[in-house]
This record gives C-alpha cells, structure tokens and sequence, in this order.
C-alpha cells in the first residue's frame, strides 16, 4: 500500500521519483549514473532479559546506528571521481529531487514535491570498473557514512548525525533529552 499524506489540496499519495542531480560542494556531478541505491539504517540492539520478562528480545539503541556504508555509482571516472578518495577528507554529496504525486480528491491532479537526501562520509572503498570500446566504466565510490538528512517539501523527515549526537525523525529531536542528561 502507497505511503498516504494530506496536504492543503486533499489526500495525495507518492507516486515515482520525476528526475534527479547529484551535487557535491562543487556543484552539480554529471558522471554518476542513471540510479543511486541509498543506505539502510540497521538501529545498534541489545537484548533484554531477567526477571518478569518471559524469555529476551532486543531493544533499539535510541539514535545508534550500525555502520552504514553508501555507493555512489559513476558511469566514468572523472575528476569528481578522484576528488572523492581522500580519506582525510569528508565527501558530502546533496541528491535533489522531484516526487510526483497523484491527488485522490481532485480526480487524479499531479503535483510535485521536491526531495533532498545529504549524506557525508569518507571513502572506504573504489570501483575503477571496466574498460570496453564504446562502454561505460561502471565504477563506484564507497563512503562510510556519518551523516545523512532527508527532506521531503523542506520539512525534515529524517536527520542522523553520528558525530554531533543527532537523531531526528519527522522534525522530532529524539535524542535532545539525551544530550541534556549527559
């Protein structure tokens, strides 16, 4: 089932992601490919048992998070490619993008919404990809992440900063008493 939202023209739901850029602090990117697969956020669990709790189960750390790894695929190596394997250095690529959606109530009426995932992290790894005459490289950087926002109609949807001590999801701090006891 479709992600349901209600904006102020009536019930919409998401549709297919219309066109996106990669940038970096440079600007926009031109070498990435046609498709970037994005992060999956696994929570850091422990397991809780003792007395009165029948049998264990695992509880999430509130903001902690495993290691989360992104790929950023590019059709060639250029020089955005190499400017992303200092590992002294933190890359940080901005995707932006337009949702379309559908609005039930208005008979079917399209409407856009743009979206913006940030990431920042250091290289762990590189894909230099393949040489074909008249063939794409197919290569990739890997980052370790440290940081990622997702935006959604300029709200907040999603903000995690590993190194800052930040967890927020849907404008909600989650770890601003956290940070207040510590």
């Amino acid at each position: 089932m479709a992600n349901i939202e209600t904006n102020n023209s009536g019930i919409v739901f998401p549709e297919v992601i219309n066109k996106f850029n990669v940038y970096n602090d440079a600007g926009r990117i031109v070498g990435t490919t046609g498709e970037v697969s994005l992060t999956d956020l696994q929570a850091v669990t422990a397991e809780i048992s003792g007395a009165g709790i029948l049998g264990q189960y695992n509880t999430a750390i509130i903001g902690a998070f495993q290691s989360m790894s992104q790929e950023i695929p590019f059709r060639m190596i250029d020089a955005d490619f190499f400017g992303m394997l200092n590992a002294g250095e933190q890359s940080k690529l901005v995707l932006r993008s337009t949702v379309q959606q559908r609005n039930r109530e208005t008979g079917g009426t399209l409407s856009t919404m743009a979206m913006r995932v940030v990431f920042r992290g250091h290289p762990t790894g590189a894909k230099l990809g393949s040489m074909k005459v008249g063939d794409m490289m197919n290569a990739s950087i890997t980052l370790e992440l440290t940081y990622i926002l997702i935006e959604m109609g300029g709200v907040v949807m999603l903000e995690l900063d590993k190194l800052n001590s930040i967890y927020k999801v849907n404008g909600k701090d989650l770890l601003a008493e956290i940070r207040k006891q510590c």
